[in-house]
């Protein structure tokens, strides 16, 4: 019932289908395909209960659920296609507690996407290329392809204009609303001619929106004959690294890492980015032997930002894109022969009170079930307890 999808192609379906569905059901699938890739999705069963599709029904957003249009609601009657404009799409099931059906079932693909206009948001800039090809076609040459910055020229090849745009020059603007930040430029077209011109100006904006660890990358053209739109999705670029002391000097490089009980673990969790106007905080941290399953045997070092583990503790870091923490090895690690953390880390703006990285323990607003949860998860280990072998194996 839900989660991330990373394939190329699939099927979606309804619990249980092609038996009835649960009541109460509330599933949200994200698919994310490769950049430069569109998703097709189209519906090949669909039975749910009627009345409007106010109780039992499947939604379609065109990218993340919180932040993207919705496509489409359907409950039965006919099956639909929709293509997303991202290599990102949302799948919701809902049901409520009466009348169950057989539900849905659809199928996906990923598609190759328009070339003319791609656009990256990599950690330190965003990675804007125009077709060559495109701008022939449109009797354009790439002499005529500036940023609003004229000091920062493209790359030019013989079959691509091409900007590496960083977030904090170049005229990048950087504005803030709600949770979202937004780094946004404009490359410009515009045709040479001293007294009149014959052709329009082509602005091609280009934006990418952080949504705490999500990058939402737009690309459109204005002011033109044809409307280009270009969005792609990814991940903020994050690790957290084991250190052998609260002075955060020495980083720990070994695998397996071995551990005295009650020994003080110094981690550092850091976000790659050339902003440095952004802050990382720890949202949960547990413990499991298994780095596969954090549900059936688990001990919570902090969770939704409220300390569970008495040794944790936070130290203080000259970088806001980085957040110290430690605790003790614990007696869970006598028990098992390895352990492995997995951590949901939180990207916010420097200095906003009101975002979730300074709001604290017992202070966060829950979200409902069916919402998706931007957070960055990251899996590290294994810890093993230091005795005998592993003792002069870990010193030599």
């Amino acid at each position: 019932c839900g989660g991330s999808i990373s394939n190329s192609s699939g099927i979606l379906q309804s619990p249980s289908y092609p038996g009835r569905y649960p009541n109460n059901a509330d599933c949200v699938w994200e698919i994310q395909v490769e950049n430069n890739f569109r998703i097709t999705l189209t519906f090949r069963d669909v039975v749910m209960q009627g009345g409007g599709c106010q109780y039992d029904y499947v939604e379609v957003y065109d990218g993340p659920q919180r932040s993207s249009p919705l496509l489409g609601r359907l409950c039965s009657g006919f099956f639909p296609t929709y293509t997303s404009s991202s290599n990102m799409m949302t799948v919701r099931f809902h049901s409520d507690s009466s009348h169950t059906f057989r539900g849905f079932q659809a199928h996906y693909s990923s598609i190759p996407a328009d070339h003319n206009t791609t656009l990256l948001c990599l950690p330190d800039y965003m990675h804007a290329v125009v077709s060559r090809g495109y701008l022939e076609s449109l009797g354009y040459s790439a002499q005529m392809v500036t940023l609003s910055d004229s000091g920062c020229r493209p790359t030019v090849t013989s079959h691509e204009v091409i900007f590496n745009i960083p977030y904090n020059s170049c005229g990048t603007v950087r504005e803030e609303s709600d949770d979202t930040i937004n780094y946004s430029n404009m490359i410009k077209i515009t045709p040479s001619g001293y007294i009149i011109k014959r052709k329009k100006d082509i602005h091609i904006h280009i934006s990418c929106k952080m949504l705490e660890n999500t990058w939402v990358q737009v690309m459109y053209v204005a002011d033109d004959v044809t409307d280009v739109n270009e969005k792609q999705f990814g991940r903020y670029d994050m690790n957290i690294t084991f250190y052998e002391s609260p002075s955060f000097l020495r980083p720990v490089y070994d695998s397996p890492y071995y551990i005295d009980l009650n020994q003080i673990l110094f981690l550092q969790a850091s976000v790659h980015s050339s902003d440095s106007n952004l802050t990382v905080s720890v949202d949960t941290c547990v413990a499991s032997p298994d780095p596969r399953d954090f549900n059936t045997v688990v001990y919570p070092i902090i969770k939704d930002g409220c300390s569970r583990d008495p040794s944790y503790a936070t130290y203080s870091s000259s970088d806001s894109r980085s957040a110290r923490f430690g605790f003790s090895a614990f007696e869970f690690i006598s028990r098992h022969r390895s352990v492995f953390l997995r951590c949901q880390l939180l990207v916010c703006r420097l200095g906003d009170l009101s975002s979730r990285c300074h709001q604290g323990c017992g202070r966060r607003s829950r979200r409902d079930a069916g919402s998706a949860e931007d957070r960055v998860s990251v899996v590290l280990g294994p810890l093993q307890l230091r005795e005998g072998a592993a003792q002069s194996r870990n010193s030599g």
